[in-house]
């Protein structure tokens, strides 16, 4: 069944090596933080953000995310804050010496580090990526054991605050379920399905209902595609009853040879949603269909 009150979350800066393909990537914390609340201004009800350093390589500094936290909520402008912990998961191999991992390409930090910036921003929301994955084609991989993701999805339980669980294949989706199982997530679960990111589930219909008739029920999701596939997949979440997702994070471009902005990411997918007969939610509305309380 079609979902006709939508919830739009938008991605504004993700970690990926887009900002030497854009400059309209946000990088500093005041960027970032004013990306999102054009975005949210759009139609977003959901931003969720990464911080980076000032060459726009990823980051975890916790003073980041404190600066852009404290700018969204100082600008007025009411939107649900959800921060990523995927940060700290990134693992290299050394080709030449496959026992040692490559130092510039590895990051790897226990579960309290991850989650060391939630604890000083309180989000409502965060992101907790239920599988290990490889990433392309490269040496690289995100690296996330059950155990750990056990571990953070307690502690963040105990700071009250709403995993956002990323799935990118199915064995993903069955260990996110097993953790609502095991009571580690309170309240209505929250899935991101995430596909078209080699060599996870591919972003083609088939796929996304497969997740979709995977999900418990009364779950709330969410899907997206990366790159050409993010607007064909708004249209397919909205059809298939699940809400979207939208940014520079998965997509820098409005179409073929333009470069994109946030907002106008938001605006495109707000277009097709409407289009497709459906709406678009508030902030408020958003917060009652995930059971959030606004923080200020």
């Amino acid at each position: 069944m079609m979902n006709s009150e939508v919830v739009i979350s938008c991605a504004v800066t993700g970690a990926g090596d887009t900002t030497g393909k854009s400059n309209l990537v946000p990088i500093t914390p005041k960027q970032i933080a004013d990306s999102a609340v054009e975005a949210a201004k759009a139609g977003a009800s959901i931003v969720h953000c990464h911080v980076r350093e000032p060459d726009g390589k990823p980051s975890r500094k916790v003073a980041y995310y404190k600066e852009v936290t404290d700018r969204i909520r100082d600008s007025g402008t009411d939107v649900i804050i959800n921060l990523t912990c995927g940060m700290g998961g990134e693992l290299t191999l050394d080709r030449k010496n496959p026992m040692k991992f490559d130092p510039a390409g590895t990051d790897l930090c226990t579960a309290e580090e991850r989650i060391a910036h939630l604890e000083s921003c309180l989000p409502e929301i965060a992101t907790l990526d239920c599988g290990t994955l490889n990433f392309g084609d490269s040496d690289g991989m995100a690296v996330f054991p059950p155990s750990v993701l056990r571990q953070m999805a307690k502690l963040m339980k105990g700071l009250g605050i709403k995993p956002e669980m990323e799935v990118f294949d199915t064995g993903h989706l069955w260990f996110a379920k097993q953790l609502v199982q095991e009571g580690l997530i309170e309240g209505t679960p929250m899935f991101q399905v995430c596909l078209g990111i080699p060599w996870g589930a591919p972003a083609d219909a088939s796929t996304m209902k497969h997740f979709r008739d995977m999900m418990p029920q009364g779950a709330f999701w969410a899907g997206f595609g990366i790159s050409r596939h993010q607007m064909p997949m708004v249209a397919q979440a909205v059809l298939l009853g699940g809400n979207v997702r939208v940014g520079l994070e998965d997509n820098i471009y409005l179409e073929r040879g333009k470069l994109a902005t946030n907002a106008q990411l938001v605006e495109k997918a707000r277009r097709i949603i409407e289009l497709l007969g459906a709406s678009i939610t508030t902030p408020k509305e958003a917060r009652q269909k995930l059971g959030l309380r606004a923080r200020n």
